[in-house]
């Protein structure tokens, strides 16, 4: 059914379809009548994870539902999870059109949105209207275009303070590479500080929320071993592993046709294997020592169960889900009842 439709999606540039989608997908019963076909719910799909109990492990990454708009259908059509954002204190605009590519041969797509939204509060007053607290909702937050890196901390703690009591978990946002300058704030000397600020002020709540760390797949390895030590000292609840990634690597895209869509983040399957490593990397050389939200090139149940073995304790999808359709969330929490029943 959603290869028809994508057939249709697909004639318009990819941030029209994305609007169409939206609409679509909101209209009376639409997400309700799609989770027929596509929800799962079985014993073997339910996770604890950093303190949380999880329907499913099948989350919608970050970057999909920025402002909020349609977490409650997405929960409808299946995910156990749905993390929006990334979210700004301000409303901004982000970068100037066209900023989204589809490489449709590679199940590709290149962004270069900068984290345009509608600003913090207008999607805390979104998420007031949260129809079911079992689909998991996190928030993923970043700064503001213009707000310089040595005062990035007061953005994030803004849009901690208002999403606090709206969300369950926190993704804190560095690793976008469509913000000028933010990729800075990975390194171990300014994200220890970031990190440490959020979690002094996180603590100081009755109820501590867990908060992550989204990275980039383009960090070396003494990189991630940074990361992992940064985990270790903040005692944050973990890493999602990965976003998207500034090479070109794996796309059959002319070079003189990459070279004209410019700067972005590439996200699909010439991903698969690079988030694969991070994950892999993370978890053996910290000795498992936090838990791991996988994300990236997920485009079929063997992909997610090869996240999974690598030692993910979760998944995201993104542009597997443009590819795909739900019937991709339906598939993976099948395969991972049947791997479950096969242990058993």
């Amino acid at each position: 059914m959603y290869q028809i439709l994508k057939l249709f999606l697909f004639r318009f540039n990819p941030e029209k379809a994305h609007h169409i989608t939206f609409w679509l997908l909101k209209l009376p019963f639409a997400s309700k009548i799609t989770g027929l076909f596509y929800k799962k719910e079985h014993p073997a799909l339910q996770k604890t994870v950093f303190g949380l109990q999880f329907k499913n492990p099948v989350g919608l990454a970050a970057g999909l539902d920025k402002n909020a708009t349609a977490f409650n259908q997405f929960g409808d059509i299946g995910f156990g999870f749905i993390e929006i954002g990334t979210l700004t204190p301000k409303a901004q605009p982000g970068n100037d059109k066209p900023r989204l590519f589809r490489s449709i041969k590679d199940e590709a797509i290149i962004n270069r949105m900068g984290f345009n939204n509608d600003g913090v509060s207008a999607a805390a007053l979104r998420l007031q209207k949260r129809q079911n607290p079992s689909v998991l909702i996190g928030g993923n937050i970043g700064k503001n275009k213009v707000t310089p890196n040595e005062e990035a901390v007061n953005d994030y703690i803004i849009c901690f303070n208002e999403l606090f009591d709206l969300v369950d978990y926190f993704v804190v946002n560095v690793s976008s590479p469509n913000t000028p300058n933010l990729r800075q704030l990975q390194e171990k000397e300014p994200l220890t500080a970031l990190l440490n600020s959020i979690q002094t002020l996180n603590k100081s709540k009755k109820r501590p929320k867990p908060v992550l760390l989204k990275i980039a797949p383009d960090l070396t390895n003494s990189q991630l071993d940074d990361i992992i030590d940064i985990v270790k000292s903040t005692q944050i609840a973990g890493v999602i592993a990965t976003n998207t990634t500034i090479s070109r690597d794996g796309l059959t895209f002319d070079k003189t046709e990459i070279e004209k869509i410019g700067a972005g983040g590439l996200s699909g399957k010439p991903l698969t294997k690079r988030s694969t490593e991070v994950i892999t990397y993370l978890k053996q050389h910290s000795g498992n020592a936090f838990p791991v939200i996988g994300v990236g090139g997920i485009h079929s149940a063997a992909d997610a169960l090869e996240k999974l073995e690598a030692g993910a304790d979760l998944i995201q999808l993104y542009t597997g889900f443009i590819y795909e359709g739900p019937a991709l969330i339906k598939e993976i929490n099948e395969a991972i009842i049947a791997k479950s029943s096969q242990k058993n």
